[in-house]
């Protein structure tokens, strides 16, 4: 009989990105388990697998690298206490109007990511309190994701919202009346965070965009929901200002209700800087699924090239590591090193920021080694 390694069993939901826009895939989102990972074996042991089982087992490697995160990094976990601070904070009565957050960071910071961990934790500590079920019998869904597109106008947003909750009347009426068959709908599941994912989409300086911003006042005035804002440069796009044309007045409205959010990259600067990137190192680190991993692959012999090739950006780092250990299991390499890495591609922002600081690590004028580990 072959040694065959222990195969995780998993029923994860396989989810495309537009999924998270229905009902029943942000349930599958937030009910599905934890993806089991995989056991590492060592080399001996890969090699006494018989064909169908290596092949199984590399099958649950590639899916468990491909879906490392969410990590709780720093950055993750400051986020989801001020957005804790805010939603817990919106319990006001249906006469007041409730408070924004727009979410305004650079891409490849995690900034979707880390509002989908937390709204998953919204959404499982409000079933948890009030049942799956509302006092009236419907659906409990305390939360409603709406991405947009670069054509979003204040109809397709209502539209979008509606087709969230699997509403029949999507297809036939007006913005306005797609607007009240959300609003009952929102009332009768009892939903208490909305989501807008990429605000950037939105030219809210252009007609549409004005009138979409003040669709998001009626909607703050009117749903009783906290809406959360993701996207790139919103500030500068006007989701906070103030000003003295009409459309900056408007959007200054949503601005003395809109808290604004970010995510910081990783830096180097300093030592609990370069601590904050080694932490995150070590904890990817242990995750990884490859029979020649060792202790400190990452943290130790990694960390400036990582640095260097990521930016800091978590989404950069992500990406090569994951890339790498694609590579790493389909040529037998089964670890990461330098000349691995180099031949794995990785994103054209971090690639053009590569240079610059890779000159500055190999001059030794910035490190991520912090100073207890290299004195």
């Amino acid at each position: 009989m072959s040694r065959t390694a222990p195969a995780p069993t998993e029923d994860t939901a396989r989810l495309d990105n537009l999924t998270l826009s229905r009902k029943e895939g942000w349930r599958s989102f937030v009910e599905s388990p934890a993806r089991p990972q995989p056991e590492t074996l060592s080399r001996k042991r890969l090699k006494a697998l018989a064909e169908d089982d290596l092949i199984d087992y590399n099958r649950h490697r590639r899916a468990w690298h491909a879906n490392l995160g969410p990590l709780k990094t720093p950055q993750l976990a400051e986020l989801h206490e001020d957005l804790w601070d805010i939603i817990d904070s919106n319990a006001q009565d249906g006469d007041k109007a409730k408070g924004a957050v727009g979410i305004d960071a650079f891409p490849g910071l995690g900034k979707t990511t880390s509002v989908l961990a937390f709204a998953k934790e919204f959404h499982r500590r409000e079933a948890v309190e009030a049942g799956q079920f509302t006092s009236s019998g419907h659906e409990r869904w305390p939360v409603c994701r709406v991405g947009l597109t670069g054509s979003t106008g204040m109809k397709d947003f209502n539209r979008a919202m509606l087709k969230f909750y699997a509403h029949p009347g999507t297809e036939r009426g007006t913005a306005a009346q797609f607007a009240d068959r959300a609003l009952d709908w929102v009332l009768s599941c009892e939903t208490k965070l909305l989501i807008v994912d990429d605000l950037h989409f939105l030219k809210m300086r252009e007609k549409s965009g004005v009138e979409i911003s003040n669709h998001f006042k009626y909607i703050a005035n009117e749903f009783p929901v906290t809406l959360l804002f993701i996207g790139v440069g919103l500030a500068a796009r006007g989701l906070f200002s103030e000003g003295s044309s009409y459309s900056d007045s408007v959007l200054g409205q949503s601005g003395r209700r809109t808290t604004p959010l970010g995510m910081r990259p990783f830096t180097v600067e300093n030592n609990a800087a370069r601590r904050e990137w080694r932490q995150i190192l070590l904890a990817i680190e242990q995750r990884l699924v490859l029979a020649d991993k060792y202790p400190g692959m990452l943290a130790d012999d990694l960390s400036d090239y990582l640095f260097e090739r990521s930016t800091g950006h978590i989404g950069s780092l992500m990406t090569v590591i994951n890339r790498g250990c694609q590579r790493a299991i389909r040529t037998g390499t089964e670890k990461l090193d330098t000349g691995l890495l180099d031949g794995v591609k990785g994103d054209a922002a971090a690639e053009q920021g590569r240079r610059e600081l890779q000159a500055a690590i190999q001059s030794r004028r910035i490190t991520t080694t912090t100073k207890t580990r290299a004195g």
